[in-house]
């Protein structure tokens, strides 16, 4: 009995000995309202940006996808008393600057140019200068640093509206 007495008093001891070990996980309540969220900007995948710019009654069309510094895109040439042009874009960004290749269709002659833009706030200025063919006809800027950022000025647009003008 008296074996019993103490296997059962080691036991209640032991319990109670593992009970003090435990230690309570604290109970936190989240409320609702002190909870923020913030949306989610994809900074690695590509970025759209479309621009329309008029002088008189000539139009600029452009949209233009980011991909990290990786240009492409459409822009289209609406002239009401020249002739007109649609193509594609291709190039790269390169600080504030798009250098990009335009490769368009006038009268059914293609053709490629340079073409440049510095992107500032919401706009693309057009550089102006000068420029002659190369061996494969392509009109290229004769000297980058004498680039001025003079020409038309397009302002962003709604996709829409320039997809339409694309088309």
């Amino acid at each position: 009995m008296k074996r019993l007495i103490a296997i059962s008093f080691l036991s209640v001891l032991l319990m109670n000995c593992n009970k003090k070990a435990e230690t309570k996980t604290p109970v936190t309540t989240i409320d609702s309202t002190d909870i923020t969220t913030e949306a989610v900007v994809d900074t690695l995948g590509p970025q759209s940006f479309c621009y329309m710019g008029v002088t008189g009654k000539d139009s600029i069309f452009a949209s233009i996808d980011d991909n990290l510094g990786t240009i492409t895109g459409k822009m289209a040439y609406k002239n009401s008393e020249k002739d007109s042009s649609r193509g594609d874009l291709l190039g790269f960004k390169s600080g504030d600057t798009l250098k990009l290749t335009y490769e368009f269709e006038s009268e059914g002659t293609k053709s490629k140019r340079d073409i440049f833009f510095i992107q500032k706030d919401n706009s693309l200025i057009e550089g102006i200068g000068d420029s002659k063919p190369d061996e494969t006809g392509a009109v290229k800027y004769n000297n980058e640093k004498k680039i001025d950022y003079k020409g038309p000025k397009l302002e962003a647009a709604d996709c829409k509206v320039v997809t339409e003008a694309l088309k």
